[in-house]
Parts: C-alpha cells; sequence; structure tokens
C-alpha cells in the first residue's frame, strides 16, 4: 500500500475514533475524571503538608508504621485492597515507602502488587457471573463501569490505572464483560506510570 495511502487511511481511522469518542460521551468522561482527580490529589498533599507542620509530625507516624508492621504485612493488606475494589488509597502507601531503607524498590513492590491486584479484579469479575446473588450486586454496584466498559474497553482501563478512580473496578468490569485479558495486562502497565508520578510528587512532602 503507498505510503500516502496508508497515512489517509490512518488519518481517516482517527477522524472516525474522534467522531465515535465525542458522541459517546469519552472526552466528557475524561475530563470529568481530570478534574476529579486534581482536587483530590491536591488536597493530598496540601493535608500532608499542613499535618506535618501543624498537628504531628507524620515522618515520626510513617517510622512508627515501619517499625511496628512487617513489610510482608503491609505488602500483603495493600494488595488485598487493591485487589478488592481499591479500599485504601494507595497515596498512604507510597509515604510510607519513603521512609523505608529502599524507598524506589519499596515502589516499585507496591506498583507492581497494585498491577497485580487489578489483574486478580479481572478474574473475579468473570468468575462472579458465574454466581447469581454477586453478579446482580456488581452489576447494579457496577453498572457505570460496565456500561463504560462495552464503549470504550482498553480505554476505560488506561484511565483507571492513570487515574484515581479504582483501577481494580475497571479491571473487574473488562472481566465482566470477558474484555481479552492480554489487553488488560498491555493498558494495565500505565498504572506504573501513575504510581511513578504520585512517587515523585509525595515524596517532595514526606521527608
Amino acid at each position: 500500500m503507498p505510503r500516502k495511502k496508508r497515512l489517509k487511511t490512518k488519518k481517516e481511522i482517527a477522524k472516525l475514533m474522534h467522531i465515535y469518542y465525542s458522541r459517546t460521551g469519552f472526552y466528557m468522561f475524561i475530563w470529568e475524571s481530570v478534574k476529579k482527580t486534581f482536587i483530590p490529589v491536591s488536597c493530598i498533599l496540601i493535608l500532608l503538608f499542613l499535618v506535618n507542620k501543624y498537628v504531628f509530625n507524620i515522618n515520626e507516624l510513617l517510622e512508627s508504621i515501619t517499625e511496628t508492621f512487617s513489610k510482608l504485612g503491609l505488602f500483603s493488606f495493600f494488595f488485598v485492597s487493591e485487589t478488592l475494589l481499591g479500599l485504601i488509597p494507595p497515596e498512604i502507601f507510597i509515604a510510607w515507602t519513603k521512609k523505608t531503607t529502599e524507598p524506589i524498590l519499596n515502589l516499585t513492590i507496591l506498583t507492581t502488587l497494585s498491577y497485580l491486584g487489578g489483574l486478580s479484579s479481572y478474574f473475579i469479575g468473570e468468575k462472579s457471573l458465574k454466581i447469581k446473588a454477586v453478579k446482580n450486586y456488581l452489576e447494579i454496584k457496577m453498572e457505570k463501569h460496565l456500561k463504560n466498559s462495552k464503549k470504550w474497553g482498553g480505554i476505560l482501563i488506561i484511565v483507571g490505572a492513570l487515574l484515581p478512580l479504582p483501577f481494580s473496578i475497571s479491571c473487574m468490569a473488562a472481566g465482566m464483560i470477558k474484555y481479552p485479558f492480554k489487553s488488560v495486562v498491555l493498558f494495565g502497565l500505565f498504572r506504573f506510570v501513575r504510581f511513578a508520578l504520585y512517587g515523585l510528587a509525595i515524596f517532595q512532602v514526606v521527608d
């Protein structure tokens, strides 16, 4: 196929995708997600700064946590949280890694556990369809995510990996609609980008 024709085809595909995303409300969804992201992230960083300066020393608290609980225990708890709908904000654990003797290594482990937790959620979503009570509950609770997953597929996985939307919910929804697991594995790698950026920001606040 001639190069010009290939370029024209790519442009046509991009134009069709743009029209599709515009009509389905995808851009509005991304914009709303970004707005929701900016506020909580900013609040967390400001809160950490203010609490550390005027209330109590967060560094001492994190050091106490490091001394009290084993790494295996904290990592295990985090993995369960990231698998079951992201119950605990990962920012707390990211701040904790800064106080460890090997912060970069532990942040990497944390990120990997979050990524694997999302992949585990995929299979939970897939298997849940076989249990009627669970299926009905999740379909009601995750109605919006299921609808979005059917429309946007892998894009929603990327959004869930990058933004403070529970990554596990996006993966679980993907499992429920039987979205290709290989694509979830690939798109989910953006989770590492998010943790790297959050780690960079939070490490500046925690001494």
